[in-house]
């Protein structure tokens, strides 16, 4: 979890929610001005928006009900400053008052920030950022934000993304002003902007009624290494702090942008790359963009894999297809917020707030009524997930503010965007808090606790089986089952076992090639946290092209004794097919144990086998002690306690090697029941029970066995320590993923609600 103090809260700006009034006093903000002449991809503008600047109280109600502690809000440059600088339209000082008052009353921090992009258009018209005259229009600014409302926050920060508001802004031209400038006016931008950084940073000092804490919230996409082997570290260090962007591009770096304010000195590689671009720089000019600030902003969003090249260089490395992206069409990748802050703490020594992060999705009205976005969910877990993991390995991560609460204008996409937490009808004005929003709270509520980076993941455990080849083997585990056999005469699949003889591995996901009893050993969460010293069950499916030896297994109390600690062996069978008039052994026809030992040794087979006739669907129950045997043209599953021990009676005098298979006579004798369980009780008729429901077969001390046909669709929850899954017949859908006959899987302790559906038989098990 984060430390205990950790902010967790949610942010935004005043151009994409407040909306405006005609009698509020504020003056017109260059985005006023881009909207009005067409430069929203939907035609739309931010006018009423949310409607927040008339609604704020109940969006404040709202953040208190869905558990947010803190917002970082933005002030709108030209709604306190109609001209930019001068006069201060005292409405629009009452209202910001007025907000901050709601949210502390509300039990909610604010952050202010200074400047999110809303440049009075005043201001603008006298050249704007490229006017180095900006330097005090701003600090004049700070000095008004720091006298009317420094008594009411201690939270600030003075600039946000400014490589998007040079890049975007003045460099492509694709955001309020709208401009395309040659690229040496882009770099005296930048330079103004941040002595304009450092001037306000002064001047809140200067006028703050308390001591105030200050930062700065720069942007940029995170390079982060393909592997974690040191040369691809290192290489995705240098790539985040270096220029690979084609000069066009040059404002999407984030050396140029924090080295200045963090170090106090523009990065080396910059200034030589960009030196026929750059405006005059001054010791004076480093002294004031480097004024010291208590905390470092970050808005992160994706990264970049990067890679240590052949030749030493850093490559960097595609994105495979089908990669995910959110609706907004960016990539998905949690790993830039653990590489991302981990690179950043380790250069700049600051204590880090995440002022920006989020994830837009296709968001909609459900019949319910309700907002569904799961995707989102998963997105923040991930994400916050990483950053943890960041501030685990030495980080000072402070806080987390998720863009954004609600949905709003989203600056030059319109409203083609949903980022927010919370749903707006932007007809009604209607807010609905997204699944998200409940989701969110949890996580706040918790400190992070209930993320998944702090719960083991609980994936459902596909399983690789292990086969055996047998004297009695056939070939249909590769002809009738989808199965890699290794050859004639594979008589056993070991579907689902942990034992020493045939440990199954785990054939994807996060524990990927990891063995079933590496997994007992070292996870024992995941099944039921029993206690037992061993994966207890083992399921097989036996494929006997010949009769199988007639054989006896000990109780676990022989074995312990006689067989060095092992379990002994309970099984079951489900017969998967056979012949019409097959049979198996089960039983035996001695009355007394003296009758037995002379059957026995005398080799009185006929006298002594019982054999009974079995069809397709029947399931046995065999119990240590009980006389049994497979019979040729018969295969079926098999589930048992996790043992190997098999005691040979006698085996038809076949030859392994031209040597008698080995035969266990005397304790064969010493564990055989006498007499037999009645053959009325022994086979049980389970091809023709209920459809889309779990089938009891049998309940025992060692396992219960269920029988399932899907025939449409079941759920259940898995509330067992864990459940084995076999599919014997069909295919269809668990929890979305297609299974098929042959599949073998776990569900994990705790996995929760499962959905089948399809046509398809199934064979589950647990204890």
């Amino acid at each position: 979890m984060f430390r205990e103090d950790f902010v967790w809260g949610v942010a935004s700006s005043a151009y994409q929610v407040e909306g405006k009034d005609p009698a509020d006093g504020a003056g017109k903000s260059v985005w006023d001005t881009f909207t009005e002449e067409g430069g929203i991809e939907d035609h739309t503008d931010a006018y009423v928006s949310c409607d927040h600047m008339h609604r704020y109280k109940d969006d404040y109600k709202m953040m208190r009900l869905l558990g947010v502690k803190a917002y970082r809000f933005s002030l709108n440059w030209a709604r306190l400053l109609p001209e930019g600088t001068g006069r201060v339209n005292e409405k629009g000082v009452s209202l910001y008052r007025d907000m901050i008052l709601e949210m502390k009353k509300n039990g909610i921090t604010p952050y202010i920030t200074m400047y999110h992009w809303e440049l009075p258009q005043a201001l603008q018209d006298r050249g704007g950022w490229l006017n180095e005259e900006i330097i005090e229009w701003f600090g004049e600014y700070a000095k008004v934000v720091a006298e009317n409302f420094s008594d009411l926050c201690e939270y600030f920060i003075t600039l946000n993304e400014p490589q998007c508001f040079v890049g975007l802004g003045y460099l492509r031209g694709i955001h309020a002003p709208g401009k395309k400038l040659p690229l040496k006016d882009t770099f005296q931008i930048t330079h103004n902007a941040l002595r304009a950084h450092g001037q306000a940073v002064i001047n809140l000092r200067k006028y703050a009624k308390q001591p105030v804490q200050i930062g700065y919230a720069p942007t940029c996409g995170m390079a982060y290494p393909a592997s974690n082997d040191p040369a691809d570290v290192e290489a995705a260090r240098r790539v985040l702090f270096s220029f690979y962007n084609p000069i066009e591009d040059w404002t999407w770096n984030v050396a140029w942008f924090s080295d200045p304010v963090f170090l106090g000195k523009y990065p080396e590689e910059g200034l030589a790359r960009f030196k026929d671009y750059l405006p005059e720089i001054t010791k004076e000019d480093m002294e004031l963009i480097a004024q010291p600030l208590d905390f470092m902003g970050q808005n992160i969003y994706n990264g970049y894999v990067v890679r240590a090249g052949a030749d030493g260089e850093p490559a960097f490395v595609d994105r495979p297809a089908g990669f995910p992206k959110t609706a907004a069409g960016w990539p998905v990748t949690p790993e830039c917020l653990y590489w991302g802050v981990k690179f950043l703490y380790e250069r700049y020594r600051k204590p880090l707030y995440i002022t920006e992060n989020g994830m837009s999705c296709h968001d909609i009205v459900s019949g319910d009524g309700r907002v569904h976005d799961p995707n989102r969910i998963t997105f923040l877990d991930k994400y916050l997930s990483a950053l943890q993991c960041a501030a685990d390995d030495g980080a000072d991560v402070r806080g987390y503010f998720e863009w954004t609460f609600l949905d709003n204008f989203e600056w030059s996409k319109g409203y083609t965007e949903r980022f927010g937490l919370v749903y707006v009808d932007f007809q009604t004005q209607r807010r609905i808090a997204k699944d998200s929003a409940y989701w969110y709270q949890k996580v706040m509520e918790t400190n992070g606790e209930v993320l998944s980076v702090n719960q083991k993941e609980k994936p459902i455990l596909f399983l690789n089986p292990v086969f055996k080849q047998m004297i009695w083997g056939g070939e249909r585990l590769g002809t009738d089952w989808p199965y890699q056999i290794p050859g004639e005469g594979t008589g056993e699949c070991w579907a689902v076992s942990a034992h020493p003889n045939g440990d199954c591995t785990v054939k994807e996901g996060v524990y990927a090639g990891k063995t079933l009893s590496q997994l007992w050993q070292e996870e024992p969460e995941l099944f039921g946290s029993t206690g037992l010293d061993r994966f207890p069950l083992l399921t097989k499916i036996i494929d006997a092209k010949t009769d199988l030896s007639i054989q006896v297994h000990p109780d676990d109390a022989y074995a312990g004794t006689h067989e060095n600690g092992s379990l002994g062996k309970t099984e079951c069978w489900y017969i998967l097919d056979c012949e019409a008039d097959s049979t198996l052994v089960i039983g035996h026809k001695a009355k007394d144990k003296e009758e037995l030992t002379a059957m026995i040794k005398e080799g009185r087979w006929g006298e002594f086998i019982r054999e009974l006739p079995v069809k397709k669907g029947d399931f046995i129950q065999i119990d240590p002690g009980t006389v049994h045997a497979i019979k040729g043209g018969i295969m079926l599953l098999e589930t048992q306690q996790n043992s190997d021990i098999t005691y040979r009676v006698y085996d038809y005098d076949r030859l392994t090697d031209g040597k008698p298979r080995q035969l266990h006579v005397e304790q064969s004798i010493d564990v055989i029941t006498v007499p037999a369980k009645p053959a009325a009780e022994c086979v049980k008729a389970a091809a023709d029970l209920p459809k889309d429901q779990k089938n009891l077969l049998i309940s025992c001390p060692y396992y219960k066995v269920w029988k399932i046909d899907v025939a449409k669709q079941i759920s259940f929850s898995q509330e067992h320590p864990f459940l084995i899954m076999s599919v014997t017949a069909g295919e269809g859908l668990i929890n979305g993923q297609m299974i098929q006959k042959g599949d073998h899987f776990i569900l994990p302790c705790g996995y929760g609600e499962v959905e089948l559906q399809g046509e398809m038989e199934l064979i589950a098990a647990s204890i």
